[in-house]
This record gives C-alpha cells, sequence and structure tokens, in this order.
C-alpha cells in the first residue's frame, strides 16, 4: 500500500469518548483506502481492560474510575499523563495480513527507533517476563518496549473482516521528553496527511459512546 498514512491528533478526550472514536476508526478505514495512525490523551485519570476480560477479575486491581473496556484485548492500562496512540489497517493492508506475533513486534521496533532518534535508548523484550494477571505494566510480553529492564509501551489488537486495530500506551520514561517531539520522531518515517475529525466521524464515535463504552452494562457484561 502506497497511500499516504492519516494522521488524526484529536488531543483530550473522555474514556469512553476515546474507545468509541477508536473503533470508529476501525469500521471506516476501509473507506479511507490507507492506515491511519491516532494520537490522543485522557481529559481525567481512568483504565481501560481488554475487551475478553472479566470487570469483577479487574475492578479490584485499580482504584481509577471510569473503567472503560477496550475493543482490544490486553490487560489493564492506567491512563492520565501516558502518550496514547491507536492504529487502524484496512484488511487489504500489508499490515492485515501479518500474524498477531508479527504486527505487535513491528509497532514496537517503530516505537524503539522513535525513541533512539530522540536520544533514547530502549530494546525490545525478549521474552515475556512474569506479569500480575491482568495488569498490563507490571511485567511484560515479548517484544514490549523497555527502558532500562522496565516496560514503558505495550499494546493490544483486535482484527475483524474490516480490519486491524492497534491500541497501544506509553508510560514515558522520566526524561526530558515532550509528547510532541515523540509524535514527530514516529511520523519522521512515513508519509503522510492530516485527518480531520469531521462531522460524520464524530457522530459515529458518539453513537458508540452512547450505546456502548458509556453504559456499566456493556463494560460489565462478563
Amino acid at each position: 500500500m502506497t497511500s499516504p498514512w492519516h494522521i488524526l491528533d484529536s488531543g483530550l478526550g473522555a474514556a469512553d469518548f476515546n474507545m468509541a472514536l477508536d473503533e470508529a476508526l476501525l469500521e471506516s478505514v476501509h473507506g479511507l483506502g490507507a492506515p491511519i495512525l491516532r494520537f490522543y490523551g485522557w481529559t481525567q485519570p481512568a483504565a481501560t481492560f481488554g475487551y475478553s476480560q472479566h470487570y469483577h477479575d479487574i475492578e479490584g486491581l485499580t482504584l481509577l474510575r471510569p473503567l472503560i473496556r477496550r475493543p482490544t484485548g490486553g490487560g489493564l492500562v492506567p491512563h492520565d499523563a501516558d502518550w496514547t496512540y491507536s492504529m487502524a489497517f484496512p484488511a487489504n493492508s500489508a499490515w492485515y495480513q501479518l500474524k498477531a506475533v508479527a504486527s505487535y513486534q513491528r509497532v514496537h521496533s517503530w516505537i524503539r527507533d522513535a525513541f533512539r532518534a530522540l536520544g533514547v535508548e530502549t530494546v525490545l523484550a525478549p521474552e515475556r517476563r512474569k506479569e500480575i494477571p491482568g495488569q498490563c505494566f507490571i511485567g511484560a510480553e515479548k517484544d514490549d518496549v523497555l527502558w532500562h529492564g522496565r516496560k514503558i509501551a505495550g499494546a493490544a489488537q483486535r482484527r475483524t473482516r474490516a480490519g486491524l486495530l492497534i491500541q497501544g500506551s506509553i508510560q514515558p520514561p522520566p526524561l526530558k521528553l515532550s509528547r510532541s517531539d515523540w509524535q514527530k520522531a514516529m511520523l519522521a518515517s512515513i508519509s503522510w496527511k492530516t485527518l480531520q475529525l469531521d462531522s460524520s466521524l464524530a457522530t459515529a464515535a458518539e453513537i458508540l459512546r452512547v450505546g456502548k463504552y458509556s453504559l456499566s452494562e456493556y463494560n460489565q457484561k462478563r
């Protein structure tokens, strides 16, 4: 696929809207014909957890609320000052054809290289390291991004007929780094154009927020 990536910097959002917009991007990426990379943040501290996890196994692991079920897998992730991103790929893209372990390694290699461009050396975890069940940033999965042995970046994925969605969080190392510089480093290796959060995309996300991600019966459905 040679088309430039679509880049959406949507700024700060509520937890339920952030999850809804990522799902809306997955549903719309085929029509856009090229991958979407979204950068975003949080209007208040919150936590998200993987689609297949059981709410009652997770609720006692964090005091952060709201606690929202993601459209992707993975464990519990705290959100506040983390650098959050998502990527959506249409089903005809090369990324979609990759096995899950390969797409996971590829996105974290990209993040590692962006940190290197900023003068920060990170490595990919060579193997899985013991985790506390359900908690994404305690321990590490193979190919997570490590800084001085500590996990600073993890991700979760979901493949559907519409495409592939990757959601990732970076807990930045305690260095003089800016989020904007990291985003520029990420974009340096691709051709891209800006995607606007237009009314149709915003409406699709709001429908998902109201009818799904804002509802306790959805977030606590299992």
